[in-house]
């Protein structure tokens, strides 16, 4: 079965009100956004790590980064390194490189969610390719996922530069 259909059937089961789209191909939270017409704070991008305790999803808004530093110190972590394309392909083998869903769940995983994106009213990310968009109220992902909520991100640094 398609990661998508798992994802909705998990969602529907859960009693989850959410949407699915299709657009076009989108690699980046920032096309992904233009693409659904959000604004790139609202589109989850979703980074694998793994630590001295093991694998997790970290969740960050799509117009940020990932502040490796900060995590590891807020996290109390030793040692962090994000995953590489093989370990993601075996660890999401039913997902496009890069377009896991930002739900742990699926996969035993722990997540931990930005601050900055939980405090947003709606979240959006990918549904397993990189065309497939779940949209949901965060309260309601953050019920479902029950993310640790801590900074994750720092400003993206401008274009060009």
């Amino acid at each position: 079965m398609p990661l998508v259909e798992r994802l909705r059937e998990f969602l529907q089961a859960n009693q989850a009100a959410y949407t699915h789209s299709v657009h076009q191909t989108a690699f980046t939270a920032r096309d992904a956004a233009s693409a659904e017409h959000l604004p790139p704070r609202e589109v989850a991008k979703t980074v694998v790590i793994h630590s001295d305790v093991g694998y997790a999803m970290l969740v960050v808004p799509g117009n940020k980064l990932v502040d490796f530093q900060e995590v590891r110190l807020e996290l109390g972590f030793k040692q962090l390194r994000m995953v590489t394309e093989l370990e993601l392909g075996k660890l999401f083998p039913d997902c496009e490189l890069g377009a896991m869903p930002p739900v742990g769940t699926l996969y035993g995983l722990p997540v931990y969610l930005d601050a900055g994106i939980a405090d947003e009213r709606l979240i959006a990310f990918n549904g397993g390719t990189h065309r497939d968009f779940i949209h949901m109220l965060t309260a309601q992902y953050r019920r479902l996922v029950r993310p640790v909520i801590v900074p994750l991100a720092r400003a993206e640094a401008a274009h060009g530069r």
